[in-house]
């Protein structure tokens, strides 16, 4: 268990955390958002150690271990499974099948077991750091962005493999269906405190907004009731018969607190600039073929047409030729043989994962943007500067002391600065928060032009796609359809990643098949219907108790205008009473739906397995 009591944290005039904290009890499985910039990577640094709270302490038993995700790259090893097995506990050095097992399922081959980690590119030599944390079983797994240079495959297993982890982990990932996934409770950094709730980012999200919102009220009615006493005080101070009246008044004011009114949180707001276009098609792929080396091609007579439309996806595992496909229609490189026609009128742009090294480092944000483009101005550069969140004096910040998540902005802002009418992305939501994804995924949904991505984001993949490229079984191949009739049709294969369950049925006939189907759904209605009975009804009774508590609020705050206290005793303990009551049936509420989502999302997937057989 770890207990984080009252910390506070500053960097010079910025403050992070204000006496906050929260708990980490046995098992838990908490997912740590927040804005970029707000204090998630500082909060885990100084769990881990290798920071301090100004105030406050963080506390955890005798003995126990944490372990945490490192992106910095060291390996004094010269062979993949010789490093992973340096993460293996004293006892279990031998145990080599320990890290064979969580290598394979971050996508190492047999082959790569024996090769040297510095061989590798930067995407493989992160999942070797993962390995060596996962196989050391820490009693709390630290993960900041783990997903970061997974393919799908590989955060389907990881999925899987926390979701059945014994102690705790603390997550941080931009990938919201990921953590949705894989997290049971969800600890949130807002306005320098740090709040958690059991449920996923949804349920977490709409607190937050809930609770904002109870606050504006609040504050609005308590400046109201002030200005009324204020108006009351300097209408009848002159008055000796209600003198006392108004000394209480006073009295009352002096006592009172002003709420400050909330500052607006700046969110990821924008939109891709669209140049019409009048074609019928934006490009024609023709028997494309391409490999590093000539007797091992990644790409083998590929074809594809590009209409104005699409959102294509293209998906697979790393190293399959996703990227270089990209690179291809963006005239990066050229193919070995075939054809890539683009139409005359399409203005491309084209955001790559590395492309960050080719920002300048002695250039502020503006000057990056305004140099971007031939026909940009200071004045459109600012603009899109506040819109990727780089406000005023911000926008002067120099592109050298930003951290991934604001250069990943900076690559974004200079995509706005050009009318486009085809988006060419590759892996574009690393390093942005959940807030700003969701923004992304809006900015897309909204642009009229096409959109190629490459994504490992499931969620970004079920919103925007409908038509994918995929890259399996050493081919690739055009689907025509959208993200979740892939997976229907044809799904992921069995390998060195995420393993689906298949439903042994070969010996079964059709007319069994159906039986089974028909039986499946008679047991989901029996489970689920009493359960919704039940929630409704707890909806219901809290939906009435609230109105009651509405209403003995408004007789309270008459009693107290008219300084009744034997009625103001009485309501007082009506009020306990009906509140109490409240709690009781929303931590009742909240367990029945818990076991209603577990029953319906296990016969779902019953049902998922024999859609797909």
């Amino acid at each position: 268990m770890l207990n984080i009591d009252a910390i506070s944290k500053s960097f010079g005039d910025q403050i992070l955390f204000e006496k906050t904290g929260f708990q980490i009890n046995s098992g838990e499985r908490v997912g740590l958002v927040g804005r970029n910039g707000h204090g998630k990577t500082t909060l885990l640094n100084m769990i881990s150690g290798r920071d301090h709270p100004d105030e406050g302490s963080i506390s955890y038993p005798s003995g126990y271990r944490i372990g945490s995700l490192s992106q910095k790259i060291f390996f004094t090893e010269t062979r993949v499974i010789d490093e992973a097995m340096l993460g293996l506990l004293d006892h279990e050095k031998g145990h080599y099948w320990k890290a064979e097992k969580i290598l394979a399922g971050l996508g190492f081959s047999q082959d790569d077991l024996t090769k040297d980690p510095c061989k590798f590119s930067g995407g493989f030599q992160v999942r070797l750091n993962l390995a060596k944390v996962l196989v050391s079983k820490p009693d709390l797994l630290i993960l900041d962005e783990p997903t970061n240079y997974l393919d799908i495959t590989s955060i389907r297993w990881i999925s899987q493999f926390l979701i059945s982890w014994p102690r705790e982990v603390l997550l941080i990932t931009h990938d919201r269906g990921f953590m949705d996934n894989v997290v049971m409770h969800i600890a949130g950094i807002h306005r320098h405190k740090i709040k958690k709730i059991k449920g996923n980012t949804s349920k977490y999200y709409l607190q937050v907004a809930q609770d904002e919102e109870v606050y504006e009220k609040t504050r609005q009615n308590e400046e109201k009731r002030k200005k009324e006493i204020e108006h009351f005080i300097t209408r009848f101070r002159a008055k000796a018969r209600l003198a006392n009246m108004v000394q209480s008044r006073i009295k009352t004011l002096e006592k009172s607190r002003t709420k400050e009114k909330l500052q607006k949180l700046k969110n990821l707001e924008f939109e891709f600039n669209y140049l019409p276009f009048s074609g019928k098609q934006i490009l024609m792929i023709e028997d494309l073929s391409f490999g590093w080396q000539i007797d091992k091609p990644l790409i083998h007579n590929f074809s594809l047409t590009v209409y104005p439309d699409d959102r294509i996806a293209i998906i697979g595992k790393n190293g399959k030729g996703k990227t270089t496909l990209l690179k291809l229609i963006s005239g990066n490189i050229n193919a070995i043989s075939g054809s890539i026609k683009i139409n005359p009128g399409v203005h491309f742009g084209y955001f790559e994962q590395t492309n960050v090294q080719s920002l300048n480092d002695n250039f502020t944000v503006e000057e990056e943007l305004v140099l971007s483009s031939i026909d940009s101005d200071r004045q459109t550069a600012r603009n899109i500067c506040g819109a990727m969140m780089f406000e005023k004096d911000s926008a002067l910040k120099k592109i050298s002391i930003l951290s991934g998540g604001e250069k990943s902005r900076v690559m974004l802002g200079k995509l706005l600065m050009s009318s486009l009418n085809l988006l060419l992305l590759d892996e574009p939501s690393n390093h942005l928060d959940i807030e700003s994804c969701d923004s992304f995924v809006c900015a897309l949904d909204n642009f009229e032009g096409a959109v190629v991505i490459i994504t490992h984001n499931e969620m970004f993949l079920h919103s925007l796609a409908n038509r994918l490229v995929v890259f399996k079984n050493n081919t690739v191949e055009v689907f025509e359809g959208t993200y979740q009739e892939f997976l229907d049709k044809e799904g992921w294969e069995e390998g060195n990643g995420f393993v689906e369950k298949k439903i042994k049925n070969s010996a079964l006939s059709k007319k069994e098949l159906r039986q089974k189907k028909s039986e499946i759904i008679s047991q989901k209605s029996r489970k689920i219907k009493p359960l919704k009975q039940k929630i409704e009804k707890l909806e219901n009774d809290i939906d009435e108790n609230e109105a009651v508590i509405t209403e003995i609020n408004e007789a309270f705050i008459e009693a107290s205008n008219n300084q009744d206290g034997q009625k103001i005793q009485s309501l007082a303990k009506k009020l306990a009473k009906f509140e109490n009551l409240n709690e009781i049936l929303f931590e009742d509420l909240e367990t029945q739906m818990d076991l209603f989502e577990k029953i319906e999302k296990l016969f779902n997937n019953q049902l998922e397995e024999f859609e797909r057989h």
